[in-house]
């Protein structure tokens, strides 16, 4: 069996999203045989998203019959050269955002970094908010960076994540009182000198609003996707439209709007109960025509969890637990639709 007709059965696998066959779409980067090998490298982006991962094991299956041994492999080309990357190693750069504080954007945050860790994937998440790190906490990380002898820096882990926060630079009491070109420089010396590795993907979390870091992360680094976190209410779902504008302004593609503290179901009497109302951003996300990546309820244990150090995503006997998971899920699978289509629309 030649390439040739390797790429004939291979133009039996559809992409779902986006309509059409890998060949086709030019999701087949490459085929080699060698002996009674073939390798096959696919144009995927979101490593361990449902899609993805359905799609290579039909490749798989494409090939069943032919007695080769099939070796799959996955890249992207971002053409750019290694000078020119400021993260070569980093697959995708996910920003967490919303427009307004108190919207539990730092939780999203951290449960989606766990929830993609926990999936398989390599995960680092930067904790960008720098008047209000909460990251450290969330995870309990008690152990702090390291300086090697060549002056970068090595992130501590907790659940399989590496992490990287102003908390870990600041006293645990000290107010960060800066102004922005020196978050620009902060920021920009945090992302280039410390040592991430190989990552599928790295969730920033930003401090609310459209400010000056996150300027920076959009001039500074190629953020692939961003998540926007909203509550029901009409005042959060307003400020997520001047987020959901700043990164169009970037041509920064948005993986779309997740609801957060949808509906509080109480423990007591069961009832459920729309303390800021619900459905306002699936609503949004319908008026604006983005996904919408998911509903997380206002839940106690989210709560616990966080002042505890322990991420709810984790927890497999948590309702609210399975929603994160969910959501960590659909977001993986929206940056895989982007990135393809992407690759599809260069060639």
């Amino acid at each position: 069996m030649d390439e040739d007709a390797i790429r004939e059965r291979l133009s039996s696998v559809e992409d779902p999203d986006l309509g059409d066959d890998i060949v086709s779409l030019g999701l087949l980067n490459d085929v080699t045989i060698d002996d009674d090998t073939v390798y096959i490298d696919l144009a995927l982006g979101a490593p361990y998203s449902s899609t993805e991962t359905a799609m290579a094991g039909e490749v798989r299956g494409a090939l069943a019959d032919t007695g080769l041994e099939i070796e799959l492999s996955a890249s992207v080309d971002t053409g750019l050269s290694a000078d020119e990357q400021v993260l070569p190693d980093v697959e995708n750069i996910i920003a967490v955002a919303s427009g307004k504080g108190g919207v539990g954007k730092s939780t999203v945050a951290v449960n989606l970094a766990a929830g993609l860790s926990k999936m398989g994937a390599r995960v680092g998440l930067f904790d960008a908010d720098i008047y209000g790190p909460n990251v450290p906490r969330m995870v309990e990380a008690d152990e702090r960076p390291k300086a090697t002898h060549d002056e970068t820096i090595v992130p501590p882990e907790k659940y399989g994540m590496k992490l990287m926060s102003m908390d870990f630079l600041v006293g645990e009491d000290d107010p960060v009182i800066w102004r922005g070109p020196m978050v620009h420089k902060v920021l920009t010396q945090l992302w280039e000198d410390v040592e991430w590795g190989a990552l599928d993907y790295m969730v920033v979390d930003l401090p609310p609003g459209t400010g000056d870091t996150q300027l920076t992360l959009l001039q500074s680094v190629p953020v692939s996707g961003a998540v926007i976190v909203t509550t029901p209410q009409e005042v959060a779902l307003d400020d997520a439209r001047k987020g959901l504008r700043m990164f169009g302004k970037h041509d920064t593609p948005v993986l779309g709007i997740v609801e957060n503290m949808s509906g509080f179901v109480c423990p007591d009497c069961g009832n459920e109960h729309d303390i800021f109302g619900k459905g306002g951003g699936e609503e949004f996300a319908a008026e604006m025509e983005m996904p919408f990546l998911g509903r997380i309820p206002l839940d106690p244990s989210v709560r616990k969890g966080g002042d505890a150090g322990a991420p709810i995503v984790l927890d497999d006997d948590n309702e609210t637990g399975e929603e994160f998971r969910t959501f960590a899920g659909e977001t993986a699978n929206m940056q895989g639709i982007v990135r393809r289509r992407e690759v599809s629309e260069k060639r």
